[in-house]
């Protein structure tokens, strides 16, 4: 008999339900955020304007909000895609896919009448924040397997066996203890 109850274990489905989660409210809030109408048809973020735009506008609250706000649109997404999918958090992987989701953005907005300006700086920078994100979260998630268990993630106590009535029995001892 031991002091102490165990957790239930978790299924498979239950555990994988959080990044998947994840994943689809992230990509769901982007979606919100990036095809929501502001007006009627398109215009083009030419590049170059765009960058000076950023750089010009560094101390101005609305261009802060504006740059961190892309650099995290997809950020949340590639965390969920990695944890989803360790096999993922690969630069070689992430860059891709990240250009990708970002393009897709921008080209919706071009395509659908949404009044939105379609910038390519825009797409950056979102891919940017998702490799960044996708990166560090593989790094995390690496870290937290490779390292031991910390004592208070070990139900166990000090010795590795569990109450005084199974460490009397290992000795040869008897507990008194009713088990």
């Amino acid at each position: 008999m031991t002091d102490r109850t165990d957790p239930p274990r978790r299924s498979a489905p239950v555990r994988s339900a959080g990044p998947a989660g994840l994943l689809v409210l992230a990509l769901v809030g982007a979606a919100a955020v990036t095809l929501r109408p502001v007006g009627d048809g398109w215009s083009w973020g030419a590049p170059v304007a765009e960058v000076a735009w950023y750089l010009g506008g560094l101390g101005s609250p609305a261009t802060l909000r504006q740059l961190v706000g892309n650099v995290l649109l997809l950020a949340p997404a590639a965390a969920g895609a990695v944890l989803l999918a360790p096999r993922l958090g690969t630069a070689r992987l992430l860059v891709p896919l990240a250009l990708g989701a970002a393009s897709s953005i921008e080209l919706l907005q071009r395509v659908l009448p949404l009044g939105r300006v379609v910038s390519p700086a825009d797409a950056v920078l979102n891919a940017a924040g998702a490799v960044l994100a996708g990166l560090v979260v593989r790094r995390a998630v690496a870290r937290r397997r490779s390292r031991p268990a910390s004592r208070a993630e070990d139900p166990r106590p000090a010795g590795g066996v569990r109450g005084s009535a199974d460490r009397a029995a290992l000795a040869g001892g008897t507990s008194s203890r009713a088990g």
